[in-house]
């Protein structure tokens, strides 16, 4: 069965592999799409050195529009999480049944940059007199630890002066409401570790050491009593243990531990109150031993941690957007907030219009399930009507 053009690229995009620093294939062949269509897209080469150590691409692609309209960036990451258990179909055979298209990646976020690449087509080969620019970023690593593809673009000063950033992540994949779904921010998030240096011991004289797991488990217990305050908009923040370590080797007391930790913040928290928090929690603990909080390394300042951001409701972009929404879909989208983090807290909060202020990042994207699960599935009407919902918006703003 033929389907629309935008889930027949989707399927293409599904069938190559590319998990998180392992990007290569798609951006060529995403680079090669556009410049079949007529395109002038470039490849935008960074190197990170100082945290992970990893050499990656973006595809870049602008159009312009006669002179006067506002630049609006169109974004979306081509990487996919790494492979998990359990699926019961072909992860990278798109599989339709019914409404739904199955495969690692369908709804977060192929089916969104799909959408983002077939509306910039139409609108290119469209009658429409449109004025302004428009900046398609495909990026790489966003499901990696530090969004390190839209950090370099941002760093290399590549979107600089955009008026609106839309992102088609899964809006309505990650909300409790139906399609369609608008989100006006996000929550943020920190990560942290705090190390424990113990004294070490014979094992079987344990109480002439001081054991750091021990003292990390204390923190650790009192961290579930931890009472989060809501912001009025984002809501609560939430607080994670990612991970622990500890090590006494053969037969000795483990002189040091670590806790990493993964703070969700919401608008009223920052990293001072973070950290203030953490010391909090150390000391209702009765933490022993000495101890240090820090943030792991970062590739740069900006990246440190992701901020979370609120559009204002009446922003005329996010208005225009609405109004997109009701023309292709009969109805407004309900306006939520997403939970989650990725490369639209950068774009909310790190770049600046051409007169100084924070440009709005919009969410709006496709419906689907199991995301960073098995058996992941986008339901191809919402990609579809994403597609037609970014058209409609950058023919509606931009003429």
């Amino acid at each position: 069965m033929k389907h629309s053009e935008v889930i027949e690229l989707l399927k293409e995009l599904i069938a190559i592999e590319s998990p998180y620093y392992k990007e290569a294939d798609i951006m060529q062949y995403c680079y090669n799409w556009l410049e079949k269509e007529g395109f002038s897209p470039e490849h935008h080469y960074y190197s990170e050195k100082k945290a992970i150590g990893f050499d990656g691409e973006n595809i870049i692609c602008t159009i312009k529009g006669q002179p006067g309209g506002p630049t609006i960036c169109l974004n979306g990451h081509l990487d996919t999480v790494p492979l998990c258990k359990g699926w019961t179909y072909n992860p990278y055979e798109p599989t339709i049944e019914d409404d739904r298209i199955y495969g690692l990646g369908a709804v977060d976020m192929k089916g969104g940059c799909a959408a983002l690449m077939v509306a910039l087509k139409r609108l290119k080969n469209s009658d429409i007199p449109w004025k302004g620019n428009i900046i398609l970023t495909l990026v790489s690593d966003e499901e990696g630890p530090f969004g390190l593809g839209a950090n370099a673009l941002i760093e290399d000063g590549l979107i600089d002066r955009v008026d609106c950033s839309v992102i088609t992540e899964p809006s309505t994949g990650f909300s409790q409401y139906d399609f369609p779904v608008l989100c006006l921010g996000a929550r943020g998030c920190f990560v942290y570790n705090i190390d424990f240096y113990g004294k070490a011991a014979h094992a079987s004289s344990p109480q002439k050491g001081v054991n750091a797991a021990i003292e990390a488990a204390r923190f650790i217990l009192e961290s579930e009593k931890l009472q989060l305050e809501s912001d009025g908009i984002l809501g609560p923040g939430s607080f994670c243990i990612l991970k622990t370590e500890a090590d006494g080797g053969a037969c000795s007391v483990p002189d040091f531990a670590r806790v990493t930790v993964h703070r969700h913040i919401v608008t009223t928290e920052d990293e001072e109150s973070i950290f203030k928090e953490a010391e909090m929690l150390l000391k209702r603990a009765g933490v022993k031993c000495e101890y240090k909080i820090d943030v792991r390394p970062e590739p740069s300042p900006g990246s440190r941690y992701y901020k979370p951001y609120v559009v204002n409701k009446e922003d005329i972009y996010a208005n225009a957007m609405n109004a997109s929404v009701e023309s292709v879909c009969g109805k407004p989208a309900t306006i939520d907030y997403l939970d989650s983090i990725g490369d639209f807290n950068y774009l909310g909060t790190r770049i600046c219009t051409r007169d100084g202020n924070q440009p709005p990042a919009l969410i709006i994207g496709p419906d689907g399930g199991n995301i960073h699960s098995s058996d992941e599935y986008a339901t191809i009407s919402s990609v579809d009507a994403t597609c037609d919902i970014v058209y409609e918006f950058l023919a509606r703003i931009m003429k």
